[in-house]
């Protein structure tokens, strides 16, 4: 891929998830960490015959004991199995948290017979607790237990990961005798780097590791890195990806990393669409930048203002909010050439009042599209946001009670 391709255009289903590709095998259970009940606990296995891995983790300076623990595991590229908790963080935790996820990890290889430094481990959900050992003594061969193939199985796994998530998220791509599988959950705190939130990829094709982080470093960058729901970034943020070869096809790295970045795309916009409280839809591209960083920048702020994401969900196609975002930004642009277009209607043409802003009804969908041409050079960006709503500041006010 180069800068200049937008994400690829490849049939996805939503259907099947992370036992989509062959040699994996999965569980989700009731262990008992979220105090309202429902399946918290989930176990991806790759049963091989290959077990190459990569994964990407938040850049956020305080991570959580889980993202110190496999950051050491898939340092070898390779991995076994991925353990999730939903119900508690493990973030801010001490060195008891850490102490708590390498158990966690033991308990998971007793039950597999493989070796704890085969076993990545995520956590989400409140932080500054420490786990309940008790309930993941009791949760773990509960889930060993209940490892399978299939699409039921691999649907257990996504909704046990749920926090505040109304929906399982889950993504697939079948392409020349082998497949792209993946589940996430995130609804709030969406705004990563490198990462986003919780998220299990899983392929049958055979790859070495440096072709998977490869893989996994670029479909990351165009699709979970341009995700920025709210400006907040996780302590906890985890893309997983694990490879069991057994397809026993070898696709070509381009054609590897398309299908990919694919599925991390419709994970993304599932995201997106279920965050918390959220009732539009935003995709906010850039367009005429000088450089693909100044585009992303400039989406990306814009993506953050919190004026431009009320009005939005006041039904408001405000554009002078945009212009003011913008203008805050490094990126090169003269003001007085900007067009800023909101749904196919441009409402600023060369920094100044465009067409009537009444030809903008946000109220007719859920999407939103604004696309601001800066008129400099040829690269463009997207990042895709929400809007912002009573729910989110009901639902977060609450978070911890």
């Amino acid at each position: 891929m180069t800068s200049h391709d937008p994400v690829p255009e490849i049939p996805v289903t939503t259907a099947a998830g992370v036992c989509a590709a062959a040699g994996f095998t999965a569980a989700g259970v009731e262990a008992g960490f979220k105090k309202s009940g429902g399946a918290d606990l989930a176990l991806v296995v790759n049963t091989g015959p290959e077990f190459a891995a990569a994964a990407q983790f938040t850049s956020n300076r305080v991570a959580a004991a889980p993202v110190h623990w496999s950051r050491e595991v898939v340092r070898q590229g390779t991995a076994r199995a991925v353990v999730l908790n939903s119900g508690g963080a493990n973030a801010c935790t001490g060195p008891e948290g850490f102490q708590n996820a390498h158990a966690t990890a033991e308990l998971v290889a007793q039950g597999l017979d493989i070796g704890a430094g085969d076993v990545l481990v995520c956590s989400t959900g409140l932080i500054g607790e420490q786990l309940p050992m008790d309930v993941v003594r009791r949760g773990v061969p509960d889930a060993v237990a209940a490892l399978a193939g299939g699409q039921a199985a691999g649907r257990a796994a996504a909704e046990a990961i749920m926090t505040t998530d109304t929906v399982p998220k889950q993504a697939c791509v079948r392409a020349g005798g082998w497949s792209v599988g993946g589940m996430a959950k995130g609804a709030g705190m969406l705004a990563p780097g490198l990462a986003t939130m919780l998220v299990v990829l899983t392929t049958d094709a055979v790859l070495a590791p440096d072709a998977l982080d490869a893989a996994l470093r670029e479909a990351c960058r165009v699709t979970f890195n341009r995700t920025d729901s709210d400006g907040c970034m996780s302590t906890n943020d985890t893309v997983v990806l694990m490879s069991s070869g057994a397809s026993g096809r070898t696709p070509g790295q381009g054609e590897f990393t398309r299908a990919l970045t694919a599925v991390c795309h419709s994970l993304a916009q599932q995201l997106i669409t279920d965050a918390e409280g959220a009732s539009h839809d935003i995709a906010i591209t850039t367009v005429g930048a000088a450089t693909e960083t100044e585009a992303e920048d400039v989406s990306r702020t814009v993506a953050r203002s919190n004026l431009l994401k009320t009005a939005v969900f006041g039904n408001d196609p405000n554009w002078g909010r945009v212009l003011s975002a913008v203008g805050t930004t490094q990126a090169r642009f003269d003001p007085d050439r900007i067009d800023v277009t909101i749904n196919g209607v441009t409402v600023c043409r060369n920094g100044c009042i465009g067409d009537p802003r009444e030809n903008v009804d946000l109220a007719a969908s859920r999407a939103v599209d604004i696309e601001i041409d800066l008129k400099t050079g040829e690269q463009r960006a997207t990042v895709w946001t929400n809007d912002l709503t009573h729910d989110y500041v009901e639902e977060n006010s609450a978070y911890s009670s």
